[in-house]
């Protein structure tokens, strides 16, 4: 598709940055302070290992026109979204002690400020106070305790979003505040009581920079992160953070390592190092996100933008998994891979011909290609299982992006997905027993899975079955659009950004 092809077209600087550079990461930004003066001052213990954040800190209240609390925050001038797992630790001495994100125009006990907050007693809501020294406001929820909860800010509005038991967000209140241009923001702990110390902890925090306004993902693309997803806990590690625009990680079969592409060419990301190198692809060097790692291990598929009789496409080769000279095997293009059969002896790739794009496969030695969808509009992302007897792909044949899946021969093509968001690219398990995807909202056209986007990951049992949400973010072309399952099927690998 179009879209496809901006992705290896805009070459990007190489400066990066991990967690063992100098450069600040994600965590490094945030620092604690007390707001008030609270009998007992707060603390953070930042747990590096697990990216967790443990705030402790007292505090008589956050209500009327003072507050006092313990506040890990950092400066933000702009539009900014705040995400974190949410829980208290320990039962708990009162049940109005209050955790959450806000953003304050000042550190001043008064300020005017905004916040995502829940109470120990499972009391959820936006709190705020409009303007310094006047009473705090609030806007209570219906759904009590959420595991996850969001503070967003565009322009001067802020939005709270939040989710509970898997479920997609649900937003809270969205109003207009003037805090001021500059802010802080960040999360808090407050006990309700000037004589108790409370403790709260903060897993998945995000800070994401989304793109201003008239910002085309394509030609002003985002730095990116790196991360796995537990998909069990639904806990996320940052693995690695680069100024440089990367996507589409696959895991290897052996669990070691990933490939990723950034700026046309392929990189291979020890796991233990944490560190990126490239692979040689010889000719190949305007690589596209759509590649793959064969069920043995050994071979590359690659989508690769080619030129020629006046034209560019993408067409699809094979290569060794270390790297060497491509080999070509679809003739015609624009063809773009998304899986290997188990056995190694197909590739199934989107095509587009005569105007459709629609599912093929070919012999992974190349040959005649084989068309296995023909339904009007767009047949996206189709992947074998792992135990051969399916290829799941989305399609547009609804009206909405939904999953379906096929025999490998075309025939039985039966829907997967049914409700009210725009699903892509479902990758199986290696163990056959569940399926990820990402999903946009409803408003992001059906035949379109652009950047820059708030989108979910969710997960569900590949004979169907309930969807669970496991990760919220900042992100879309580029984060999971390839196989990317660790070979114990417990992780998956993705691409979050923010500019």
């Amino acid at each position: 598709m179009m879209i496809k092809l901006y992705t290896f077209l805009i070459a990007l600087s190489l400066l990066t940055c991990s967690f063992n550079s100098t450069c600040q990461s994600t965590f490094e930004r945030f620092s604690g302070i007390s707001i008030g003066v609270p009998k007992f001052k707060g603390s953070t213990d930042f747990d590096e290992q697990n990216q967790v954040f443990t705030l402790t800190g007292a505090g008589t209240n956050m209500w009327f026109d003072k507050d006092e609390c313990w506040f890990e925050s950092t400066k933000i001038t702009g539009d900014f979204i705040l995400s974190a797992n949410v829980a208290f630790v320990g039962e708990g001495v009162n049940a109005h002690r209050k955790l959450g994100i806000i953003a304050r125009a000042t550190s001043g006990e008064s300020s005017a400020y905004v916040d995502a907050c829940v109470h120990g007693d499972g009391l959820t809501g936006m709190q705020f106070r409009e303007k310094e020294g006047e009473n705090t406001d609030e806007v209570k929820s219906d759904v009590s305790a959420p595991e996850f909860i969001q503070l967003e800010r565009k322009g001067n509005t802020y939005i709270v979003r939040i989710s509970k038991d898997n479920k997609p967000l649900v937003t809270v209140a969205e109003k207009e505040f003037d805090l001021g241009e500059e802010i802080l923001a960040g999360l808090f702990i407050c006990s309700h009581d000037e004589d108790v110390v409370e403790t709260a902890r903060f897993s998945n925090v995000r800070l994401e920079i989304p793109a201003v306004e008239g910002v085309d993902g394509y030609q002003t693309p985002s730095p990116s992160r790196l991360e796995i997803l537990d998909v069990e806990t639904g806990h996320r590690t940052v693995m690695y953070e680069t100024d440089t625009h990367i996507e589409a990680p696959n895991w290897s079969r052996d669990g070691k390592f990933l490939i990723y592409n950034s700026g046309g060419k392929l990189y291979h990301f020890d796991l233990e190092k944490k560190t990126p190198v490239e692979i040689n692809t010889g000719f190949a060097q305007s690589n596209n996100n759509d590649h793959g790692i064969s069920f043995d291990g050994k071979t590359l598929a690659i989508s690769n933008h080619v030129q020629e009789n006046g034209n560019g496409h993408s067409i699809v080769f094979t290569v060794p998994v270390e790297g060497g000279i491509p080999k070509r095997i679809t003739a015609k293009g624009p063809s773009y891979w998304h899986g290997w059969s188990p056995d190694g002896k197909w590739l199934t790739y989107c095509a587009e011909r005569n105007g459709n794009y629609d599912v093929y496969q070919i012999p992974s030695s190349g040959g005649e290609e084989i068309r296995l969808t023909t339904a009007e509009g767009l047949d996206d992302g189709p992947e074998y299982s792992p135990d051969g007897k399916f290829i799941y792909f989305n399609s547009t044949r609804t009206g909405m992006m939904q999953i379906w899946r096929m025999k490998p021969d075309g025939s039985d093509q039966e829907q997967v997905t049914f409700d009210d968001f725009q699903n892509w690219f479902a990758h199986p398990s290696p163990d056959g027993k569940q399926l990820i995807m990402i999903s946009y909202p409803k408003e992001v056209p059906a035949g379109s899975h652009p950047r820059n986007q708030r989108v979910m990951l969710r997960v569900m049992p590949a004979n169907g079955g309930e969807i669970k949400c496991k990760a919220f973010l900042y992100g879309g072309q580029g984060t999971l659009n390839v196989p990317s399952w660790s070979p114990d099927s417990k992780k998956v690998a993705f691409v979050s950004y923010t500019y």
